[in-house]
């Protein structure tokens, strides 16, 4: 193992033993190098790797701090990989969104309460079909799923999976204005999915994220080869 890695796994262990909590500061560089038994130099460097990925929060002439660790922070390095994407990667965005989010919907069928499957059906009723624009189906769209991710409970979850569904917005509105019925058939699978987690059947709720995610990706794919 490198020095610095090594570096990187001490101040880790520390953070998950407890002997650091969010928030607290980290010793001084010497004696921080000193207690792990390693060069103030790859000390330095496995700082300046854990700020990158938001694990901490160097703060010139106060100290170095462990960040809160809150999920969106510590997934905005992958939010940037994710940003950094090209046109030909979308579909592989779109089937890792596929899986996760099929995955999520399950969970938020055992979770959620009577009161909140029916705030997805309220937010389904609240578009009508006939008046909404192509800007508001998607923003309802966006709407609709990030509540129920957020209904599984899993901070972790829901940051990355909304790093994702963040990224495939421009292919979501592509569909709306060029597929006849898209506005129709979005709002059809939403109110089955949103029956399904009402009714907590984490099988069906499953299965119909999966092919709802998935009528997009067919889509972009014929629309790629068209």
């Amino acid at each position: 193992m490198a020095v610095t890695d090594e570096a990187i796994q001490k101040i880790k262990a520390m953070i998950v033993s407890g002997e650091l909590a969010p928030g607290d500061r980290l010793p001084p560089e010497k004696e921080l190098s000193e207690r792990l038994g390693l060069s103030r130099n790859s000390m330095r460097e496995a700082v300046k790797a854990l700020e990158v990925i938001r694990v901490l929060d160097v703060r010139r002439g106060d100290g170095t701090y462990v960040t809160s660790l809150e999920p969106h922070l510590l997934l905005e390095a992958i939010s940037f990989v994710v940003d950094m994407h090209d046109d030909d990667s979308l579909l592989e965005l779109f089937a890792v969104r596929r899986m996760l989010e099929s995955q999520a919907t399950g969970l938020a069928a055992g979770n959620a309460t009577a009161e909140e499957a029916q705030g997805l059906i309220d937010e389904i009723s609240s578009i009508d079909p006939g008046t909404v624009s192509i800007d508001d189906l998607v923003a309802h769209d966006i709407r609709f799923h990030r509540e129920i991710v957020r209904l599984t409970r899993n901070g972790y979850l829901a940051s990355l999976i909304d790093s994702l569904s963040s990224q495939t917005i421009r292919a979501r509105v592509w569909r709306g204005v060029t597929e006849q019925g898209a506005v129709d058939r979005t709002l059809s699978e939403h109110r089955a999915i949103a029956e399904a987690i009402a009714a907590h059947d984490s099988a069906l709720a499953t299965s119909l994220a999966t092919a709802h995610v998935a009528g997009v990706e067919r889509w972009l794919r014929q629309a790629a080869n068209a």
